[in-house]
C-alpha cells in the first residue's frame, strides 16, 4: 500500500529550536466592536505565510459578509458556540458548535447570524494572509461604499459577487 509523501523539510537542524508561540485564552481580542470581537490567533506575520488563524465573535443579527470569493486563499469556517448561518455557494445551511465548513480557493460563500444569540467561530485562511487591515478597516470602507469599497475589498483578496454585479458601481 502506498500513501501521500509528506512536503520536504523546512527545517534542517538534528535537534529542534524553542519557538512555539503560547497565547492565554483571557488574552483581549485585538478588535472588539458593539457587533463583535475578533482575536488574531495566529497571522500571516507570525506563521511566516502558512496560515492565518483567527477567532472571531458575532454579536446577536449580526450581518457577517455576503457572498464572495477569495482567488489566493481558502477559507474554513469551525463553529466553537452558537449557530451561523453559512453559505456553501448552492444554498444556506445552519452550522452549529463542532460544525465545520471547507470553501476552497474561488469557492462562493457568506455567512451571518440571523438569531437573537452571539456566537463565536475560528476562520482559517491557507496560505495566509495580512487579514489584519481587512478585519481592522472593513467597517469604516463599507460606511465609505462605492469604488473605494470595491478597491480595499479587492486588494484584500475578497471579491463580492455585488461588486461585479451590472449596475454596480
Amino acid at each position: 500500500m502506498s500513501y501521500p509523501e509528506y512536503p520536504e523539510p523546512r527545517y534542517h537542524g538534528d535537534k529542534g529550536e524553542v519557538n512555539a508561540v503560547f497565547r492565554p485564552a483571557d488574552t483581549p481580542p485585538d478588535i472588539s466592536s458593539p457587533g463583535g470581537a475578533t482575536h488574531y490567533l495566529a497571522t500571516n506575520e507570525s506563521t511566516g505565510g502558512e496560515f492565518g488563524l483567527y477567532k472571531v465573535e458575532l454579536g446577536a443579527r449580526s450581518a457577517g459578509a455576503k457572498t464572495h470569493f477569495h482567488k489566493a486563499m481558502s477559507e474554513s469556517f469551525y463553529i466553537l458556540s452558537g449557530e451561523l448561518e453559512l453559505y456553501n455557494g448552492e444554498r444556506w445551511v445552519t452550522g452549529r458548535a463542532g460544525d465545520f465548513l471547507y470553501v476552497p480557493v474561488g469557492g462562493l460563500h457568506a455567512f451571518k447570524n440571523v438569531t437573537d444569540e452571539p456566537m463565536s467561530m475560528l476562520l482559517l485562511f491557507s496560505p495566509g494572509a495580512p487579514r489584519e487591515e481587512y478585519f481592522e478597516r472593513v467597517a469604516e470602507m463599507s460606511q465609505r461604499g462605492g469604488e473605494e469599497l470595491k478597491q480595499f475589498r479587492i486588494r484584500h483578496d475578497s471579491y463580492f459577487v455585488e461588486d461585479f454585479e451590472p449596475g454596480a458601481e
